[in-house]
């Protein structure tokens, strides 16, 4: 169990996943994030930068998360949704330290999927989330 009560599943003769988690159990209340682009509080984009952008996100995520009363360790699943997968692979080294510095080393259950395009046409990334707050 972590700080805020969840169980980490694993399968027994499974490999360890790297940098997420196969399945969380938690008990609380329940906050559902809305995907998030990199765009600013003012819906504006600041970059056209991939890495830039999942930052932003990210940020967006857990201020949005804050708001109802959450921490970034509430976390229990992030849905991404990418518009290039080459440029996601050639830059998760620089992804995953800025997933740290934003939302630390807690590591829910993901998915990742690579699409077409977004809603918003300078989008490159959109995050939506899933969060479990416990008493």
């Amino acid at each position: 169990m972590s700080k805020s009560s969840f169980e980490i599943v694993q399968p027994e003769n499974w490999v360890p996943p790297k940098g997420y988690a196969n399945a969380i159990v938690a008990h609380g209340r329940q906050v559902f994030i809305a995907g998030q682009v990199g765009w600013n509080a003012q819906a504006q984009f600041e970059s056209d930068d991939f890495v830039a952008q999942v930052e932003q996100a990210l940020k967006n995520i857990i201020e949005v998360l804050a708001a109802a009363g959450g921490e970034p360790h509430h976390l229990v699943r992030l849905n991404w949704y990418v518009t290039d997968k080459a440029e996601y692979v050639a830059r998760k080294r620089e992804i995953g330290e800025v997933y740290r510095r934003t939302v630390g080393r807690n590591f829910p259950a993901m998915t990742l999927l690579v699409v077409a395009g977004l809603l918003e046409p300078r989008a490159k990334v959109e995050i939506e989330g899933t969060a479990v707050i416990t008493n």
